[in-house]
């Protein structure tokens, strides 16, 4: 009888540790990080054009790229996920920048003049989800809307 009483302990014992181990809540890593780059509807054209690059970039409070992920020929507004796989360094600590550019050349860092970029509002954690980008500055010539008589800006001085 006593070998029998624990056979059955034994076995819910071990019922009880199958179960646990494979119900546990999923525990996120030291680095997951979700949103969406939004571009605006007058750069859409600029940003979707054939052969550019978007690369998201992720910086630390001392501005030192901690992530960055790629993706080619994007389509906006564009979905992203930046995981451990992306990090640049070992440690995640405090505060992060989310930051976004998009261009032909494939040059991070330099904004040449055709590039489409921008950054989050304020300050996100390693773990923050559904984080907004808007991508909504350019460098290039300034010029007159189409359907201006004259010159807009010395009129608009008088």
């Amino acid at each position: 009888m006593k070998k029998i009483i624990a056979f059955l302990i034994a076995l819910g014992c071990a019922g009880f540790c199958y179960y646990y181990c494979n119900h546990l809540p999923e525990q996120e890593g030291r680095f997951n990080l979700t949103g969406t780059v939004e571009v605006p509807q007058r750069l859409l054209s600029l940003a979707q054009a054939d052969n550019n690059s978007c690369a998201i970039i992720v910086k630390n409070e001392a501005d030192v790229p901690v992530a960055i992920k790629r993706v080619v020929n994007p389509k906006f507004p564009l979905q992203f996920t930046l995981g451990e796989e992306d990090l640049l360094t070992e440690s995640v600590n405090g505060e992060l920048k989310v930051e976004v550019q998009i261009n032909s050349h494939g040059q991070l860092g330099i904004i040449k003049e055709g590039d489409v970029f921008g950054a989050a509002e304020g300050l996100v954690t390693a773990n923050a989800k559904n984080v907004v980008v808007e991508a909504g500055k350019t460098l290039g010539k300034v010029q007159l809307a189409k359907n201006v008589k004259g010159n807009f800006f010395r009129t608009a001085a008088r």
